[in-house]
């Protein structure tokens, strides 16, 4: 019997999708959730949260693995939450979301961090002047860059995906468009940004839509001016030789119940055998659709 593999889309993106994340560092897939979906992680994440908020030291304590690592009455970010939900778990395993992240990387991806933002509009923030936003990138270029049949690629990326609405005043992800491929400091390329902000482009999306970039991408979180919560779910891939970073090892017991086929997923694969995957920018998209599913019977 032929061993049961991880099926994924490859290549994942359209071939105009692969060009916007070549030129710009980034792209934004719609639909890569439905709505039920979305009302699924959703609600995860909100109970994650009041669960946290019911603890006698909500900032040290951990729920299901997931501890606040800002609590803010305006911004709750929740680390280590892979083991939170099984419709979390589903999230990071979905096979569209690992394909997109694994034609970014140029090969097979392994998780290194999963957490999520809930946060609302700053009530001391000023909306009469221009934001400061906070600005950093992940990996610098040299060591995490490289290219391949004359497409650009990178070691570690994110999957980012709204599970509200986001509009112009709901602080979607800022980033400075290409440079992502520029080695100039990072101050420098911000300094230009600042005097030039149509450089600064920032993600307007309905929810269920997906932000992937590499994270050698200048990128900052929005500023809310809206009166609308914003909600997303995040998961940092990595080549299969990187470390899982997220706070936390998984628990012996969720180990458990990883398939054969996940484990590189999971666990990553301490070789540089590292599954090459390199496209050409015409070669079409592989456009099945997929959906959140159980994770554990992919």
């Amino acid at each position: 019997m032929a061993e049961s593999t991880f099926d994924r889309p490859f290549p994942a993106l359209t071939p105009e999708q692969r060009y916007h994340l070549d030129v710009f560092g980034y792209v934004v897939v719609p639909d890569t959730l439905t709505a039920d979906e979305v009302g699924l992680l959703h609600e995860a994440l909100q109970k994650l949260k009041r669960d946290l908020n019911l603890t006698s030291d909500p900032l040290n304590t951990r729920v299901r693995g997931a501890k606040f690592a800002v609590y803010e009455p305006h911004h709750t970010f929740i680390g280590s939450i892979l083991e939170a939900h099984p419709a979390i778990t589903a999230y990071v395993t979905h096979p569209r979301l690992v394909g997109m992240a694994e034609e970014l990387i140029g090969g097979e991806a392994r998780i290194v961090e999963v957490n999520a933002h809930i946060n609302s509009r700053d009530p001391n923030a000023s909306m009469d002047e221009e934001p400061a936003y906070g600005f950093h990138r992940g990996i610098d270029i040299p060591y995490g860059s490289h290219k391949q049949e004359s497409l650009y690629h990178c070691s570690f990326v994110k999957t980012l995906t709204n599970l509200t609405n986001l509009a112009p005043d709901d602080g979607g992800t800022v980033v400075i468009a290409g440079s992502h491929k520029i080695e100039a400091s990072t101050a420098e390329i911000v300094a230009c940004a600042y005097k030039d902000r149509s450089l600064i482009h920032q993600v307007v999306a309905p929810s269920g839509s997906t932000l992937l970039f590499s994270e050698t991408l200048i990128h900052a979180t929005g500023r809310i001016r809206s009166e609308r919560e914003r909600v997303i779910i995040i998961c940092g891939y990595a080549t299969t030789m990187f470390q899982y970073w997220d706070g936390r090892q998984l628990s012996e017991g969720f180990k458990k119940h990883i398939p054969d086929k996940l484990k590189r997923l999971f666990h990553g694969y301490a070789h540089w055998t590292r599954g090459e995957k390199y496209r050409k920018l015409s070669d079409p998209a592989d456009e099945r659709r997929f959906t959140l599913g159980t994770w554990w019977d992919r």
